[in-house]
């Protein structure tokens, strides 16, 4: 998206991704471009919906992405530490410590569909205008 929403070959359009180091930053950069005059209101309206899609799956994929895991003896029971630093006015708090059990389990495989969708979503729009591939 960003390649056709730049108007830049996918070469550059690769180099400008690899240039910003978060996803929070790509998803920004694609909104920003999006939200350009030049761009149609229902192209926009497409982008931003899905944008906002992703967006909402980075908190879970962060928490993942950004913890260590530990394992019973057993290999059955497996916890996070989170491994961020969370401060308050005096004191500071790091690598709280989260079961996953079932529930937190089916939450994860609801996350991964769901990012399955938004990128289907997205190859959708980058072959419904003809962006670069």
């Amino acid at each position: 998206m960003i390649a056709g929403l730049a108007k830049v070959d996918k070469e550059t359009a690769i180099v400008i991704f690899l240039t910003l180091n978060t996803t929070r930053a790509r998803i920004e950069l694609v909104e920003r471009l999006a939200k350009l005059e030049k761009t149609p209101p229902s192209q926009r309206q497409e982008i931003l919906a899905v944008t906002q899609q992703l967006g909402r799956q980075a908190k879970l994929r962060n928490k993942y992405s950004h913890c260590i895991y530990s394992f019973d003896e057993t290999g059955d029971q497996a916890s996070t530490q989170l491994m961020a630093i969370f401060d308050s006015k005096d004191t500071i708090k790091y690598g709280k410590i989260e079961q996953i059990d079932d529930a937190e389990i089916a939450r994860i495989n609801e996350a991964i569909e769901q990012i399955m969708r938004i990128n289907k979503d997205i190859w959708g729009i980058v072959e419904r205008y003809s962006f670069p591939r």
